[in-house]
């Protein structure tokens, strides 16, 4: 981790710090949660509550993970390497993990079911501290340019993931789903997950080769032939000189001379003519040796 992100994370780590302290001591932000809920921007700009109910769902956790996770893993096909999704994976697994904590173990209820007017609602029944939309857009738009190869496509994606995370908060205030203070500590909590991911690639490079390793195991076996798997049907072919010394032991025992042996083995040799005849002829007699030609006239 390079010393410039180290001091965003700490810097971060602080102001996340501040707003629970802040929102615990029921100061000036909590008051500012009920002005701002009082106010009710959703009646004072209703032409825009049907746009706004679409696009908070970039901050939604299913489909906008959905989203992300089919164009992460063509990264890794394209790649040969599953680095992009589990990327992905340990950023969501420490979204869940923080961020699910820290909503039940403060338990603060939302606008519209605040009980006692101008107090913090923590610790009740509640789950909306920190604001999980908000915090789930900035980790998820945020991995595109944790991710990106190239200092132009990191500018450009740090650009879009800023404003989608922006405006996913905004619109919660606007919604009033969550109070301003929800907003505030769930950008700080999406960007200290985005902050803490270099401290998991260690862990992340130990999980890509085992994962490599067992795909390429997989491929392996794959290629291997089965045990007890058929073969093809026949006799196993023998050297042609071991069928010529069976033949000379063959004809050895019939009575044949043993030159004639000689002269198989010669003609099956790496020096034979290619028209050498396997078994000469015998004297007086055309055609193959072993069925000789009958003399004219004879029955």
């Amino acid at each position: 981790m390079s010393r410039t992100r180290a001091a965003l994370l700490w810097a971060t780590l602080g102001f996340y710090a501040a707003i629970v302290a802040a929102v615990l001591s029921t100061s000036w932000l909590v008051r500012l949660d009920w002005q701002v809920m009082l106010f009710r921007p959703y009646k004072q700009w209703p032409e825009m509550h049907a746009f706004l109910d679409y696009f908070v769902v970039l901050g939604q956790r299913g489909p906008t993970a959905a989203l992300v996770a089919a164009w992460l893993g063509w990264r890794s096909w394209r790649q040969r390497t599953p680095r992009p999704l589990l990327v992905m994976a340990c950023a969501l697994l420490l979204l869940n993990v923080t961020v699910g904590a820290a909503k039940l173990g403060m338990g603060r209820e939302g606008p519209h079911y605040a009980t006692v007017m101008g107090s913090n609602e923590m610790f009740l029944t509640g789950d909306i501290f920190p604001s999980g939309h908000t915090a789930n857009a900035v980790v998820t738009w945020g991995i595109l340019a944790y991710l990106a190869t190239t200092p132009r496509a990191r500018r450009a994606l740090s650009v879009i993931a800023a404003l989608c995370a922006l405006g996913v908060g905004a619109t919660t205030v606007y919604l009033g789903t969550h109070w301003v203070s929800d907003v505030l500590l769930g950008w700080a909590a999406g960007l200290l997950i985005l902050l803490a991911l270099p401290w998991c690639e260690p862990l992340i490079t130990r999980v890509e080769r085992i994962v490599l390793g067992l795909w390429g195991y997989a491929l392996g076996a794959a290629s291997r032939p089965r045990a007890g798997a058929l073969r093809p049907l026949g006799p196993t072919p023998r050297p042609v000189a071991a069928s010529a010394r069976v033949a000379d032991e063959q004809r050895a025992v019939a009575g044949e001379p043993a030159r004639i042996g000689a002269i198989r083995l010669r003609a099956t040799g790496p020096h034979a003519h290619p028209h050498q005849p396997d078994h000469p002829a015998h004297p007086g007699h055309t055609g193959h040796p072993e069925h000789p030609v009958r003399p004219v006239g004879s029955h």
